[in-house]
Formats: structure tokens, sequence, C-alpha cells
């Protein structure tokens, strides 16, 4: 089809021809730049969403475009059938980057939350001594790791699990930043691996208490547990730092990776530990035809550079306080609740007059700032990290604006 689309033939080819497993917001995007977005029509939008954080770096960062074509050109896919001449480089660069002795690299997110699963069970029998078949992982309540049957066997949100049992066993949920419900079960010798999110991003930005993620730590540390950090949305540089735990000064013994970790422009996702966990997989029991492909090994070493060059997690934290501060200062009784850290935030949205989180942001779509409700009554905002000071306060006044249009 080459004539070009306006917003109602395109959702109306969308719903006819594609799967319904989505509810968008009624706007149909066709270019982006930095931290703003068009539509088919020409209008232009502050993105405040992100593709759900996978777009730190701004859409269609030139560096990360260019590392992306120039491959594109030169090698697509070679399978891990063979060796590549981009491979042992990237995996180089981002070990040294996050500081750990190997990476398994997948394609998506959920991907590598079912990476660290496996890893976590080979560790436990191969290296703990947990009988086969009986390792537990500890998981939280409200948690958002993928929508694979495993991981929506470990999830408590109905919309997710419900109707697509039998669901995978193994799997113990207790309350989100509750350290006694943790000490309880690490008591457990089956328990072999604590899967957590630093701050619950789909939950509604769930920030726990200061010093949870290193107890939690230290409790599995003293009963050789691993800690395994899913920073697939608070990780490069979204929260203030490079990663989510680096707040509190914790190393996961796994950490997962992905969204920002291409700057959006490609899939791919990473799963990092060291020798002692990550070569416990042999060859053919884990992998992906895709998995470490050469534009991806090009692309997400692009997309890490820009974080450290532009200094983004620095940015992230700068603004994001100032942001907080904005919205705090909002005098409308429809805000519940201002939270988050770095660039990753949430306004709860108390409902007026029947008007609720969707129609705010129906409202914010219509003066020019796109984000999306969670749970019916939380909006989280999260631009990319390379927005300027200017264009937030340009894009918070539109969300005042939006807000206070329901007084």
């Amino acid at each position: 089809m080459s004539e070009k689309l306006n917003t109602k033939a395109a959702i109306q080819l969308e719903d006819k021809y594609g799967a319904h497993n989505y509810h968008p917001l009624g706007v149909v995007l066709s270019k982006g730049k930095g931290p703003k977005v068009w539509d088919v029509e020409g209008k232009e939008y502050f993105d405040f969403l992100s593709a759900y954080s996978a777009v730190n770096q701004g859409h269609c960062h030139p560096k990360i475009v260019e590392a992306l074509v120039d491959q594109a050109r030169t090698l697509t896919l070679t399978s891990r059938a063979f060796y590549s001449d981009a491979l042992g480089i990237y995996e180089k660069y981002i070990t040294e980057f996050f500081g750990y002795d190997k990476v398994l690299p997948m394609n998506s997110g959920a991907e590598g939350d079912e990476t660290a699963l496996k890893l976590c069970r080979r560790w436990a029998y191969d290296v703990k001594g947990i009988e086969e078949g009986k390792a537990k992982i500890v998981v939280c309540a409200d948690n958002f790791h993928g929508r694979t049957i495993t991981i929506v066997s470990m999830s408590t949100d109905p919309e997710s699990k419900a109707g697509f049992g039998p669901y995978t066993p193994g799997f113990v949920v207790i309350p989100y930043n509750d350290l006694k419900a943790l000490e309880k079960e690490l008591e457990d010798p089956n328990v072999a691996g604590f899967l957590v999110e630093p701050i619950q991003g789909e939950a509604g930005v769930v920030v726990p208490d200061e010093g949870y993620l290193k107890k939690a730590y230290d409790m599995c540390k003293a009963k050789n547990v691993l800690f395994i950090a899913d920073e697939v949305q608070t990780g490069i540089a979204r929260t203030g730092k490079l990663l989510a735990c680096d707040h509190e000064g914790v190393r996961p013994d796994i950490l997962i990776l992905g969204k920002a970790l291409s700057g959006g422009v490609y899939p791919v996702s990473a799963v990092l530990a060291d020798d002692d966990i990550m070569l416990t997989i042999k060859p053919g029991q884990h992998g992906s035809t895709f998995g470490g492909n050469p534009i991806a090994a090009k692309v997400a070493t692009a997309a890490l550079e820009v974080v450290k060059e532009e200094k983004l997690a620095e940015r992230a934290e700068k603004l994001g306080k100032i942001f907080r501060s904005e919205m705090e200062k909002i005098d409308s009784d429809m805000i519940e609740l201002v939270r988050g850290k770095g660039l990753l935030n949430a306004v709860v949205i108390r409902p007026k007059n029947g008007k609720t989180a969707m129609d705010v942001c129906i409202k914010m779509a219509d003066n020019g700032v796109l984000a999306k409700p969670t749970h019916d009554h939380i909006i989280r905002f999260a631009p990319p990290l390379v927005i300027s000071e200017e264009e937030l306060m340009e894009a918070v006044s539109l969300i005042k604006k939006s807000i206070l249009s329901f007084e």
C-alpha cells in the first residue's frame, strides 16, 4: 500500500488485520526525533512514554541509526552456528561496561527474563546442589517480567494471567517491598533465586523503601540465593543512575537488560553474570537464532556509548527532580500522589466528575504530550533522557494545562 494513511484509515487497518492484544491511544505516529514524535497529519507531540523506556537515547538517535545502517549494509545475520567479527567486540564492551565476566545476548526483555530463570535453575542444581526439579524462585506480587507462559505463571495480574493455564510451577510470590516475607521464604533450602524489579514500572512506578534492595541482596547472600535484577525498564540511565540498583550499591548476581540497550532502534536484550553462574549453561542448552546478531552487536554498543557520552544518567537525575517538583505544585485534587526516580515517574490520578487517568491522557494528547495510563488510575511519565530542561518545562506546562482543564 503506497498511499499515505490518515489516522482513521491506519487505525482501521490495524483493527481489521492485527490481533487485538493492545489498546493504543488513538494517535498514529509516523516520525520521531529526539524527545518528539509526529502523527500522520503532522501534529507534533512530546513523547512521555519513550516506548516503555526503550527510547531513552531519543527517537532515531543519529549515532545509533548510523551503526544500524552501516552494519545492515555489511552483514545482518550469521546465526550462532558461526562466529562473527562483531559479537566478540560487543561482548567485551558490554561486560566491561557493567562489570561482569560474561553476557548471554538475546532479543526481547521477556527472553532476557526467561534466560535468567534458566540460568538460576541450572546453577541451583549444578552449584548449590538442590535436588533436580525442586528449585524455587521467589518473585514479587504486581511484577511485570513479560508475557510468556512461564512469566505469566508468576504474575498476579489477572489480565495477563487468567485463561492461559496450566502454569509453570516453581515460583513463590511474596509482597513487593516486604523484607519479612522474603526472609521467611529464604529459610527454604530449595530457594535458588530472588527475581525483582528495582522499581515496579508496569505496576505504576512503585518505588520501594530506601534500603530495600540492599537488605534483600544481603539476605540472599546469607542464604546462598541468587539476587536477579530485572532492569529491562529501569536500567540504562532511566532512574538517574546507570542501573536502578546502583542507587543502593547493589551488584546483582544476574542482571537482565533490554529496551534502551538498543535505544529503541532494534530488539536487543542481554543477561549478564559471572562465570560461576553463566558457564553452567553448555552448548545447545540455550540460545536464539537472532541473539547476538551483528546488527544487534553494533547497535547496542552505540546505544551504550551514547548513554556515557551524553551523560544521560546525570541528566535524568537532575530533570527528574524538576519534573516531580513541578507536578507537586499543580493545584488539582485529581493529583493524589507523585512518585518516581530520575525520569521514571508516575502521577496517581483521583477520578473527578467521572473523568479518569485515560481522560487526562486523551486531553494531554490533544495538547501535545503523549503518555498512557497503567492500572486505570496511574499515568506514567518517562520522556527520552535527551530532553532539554527547556523542553521539559514546555511539556510540563502542557501537562498542567491538561489536568487543570478538569477543574
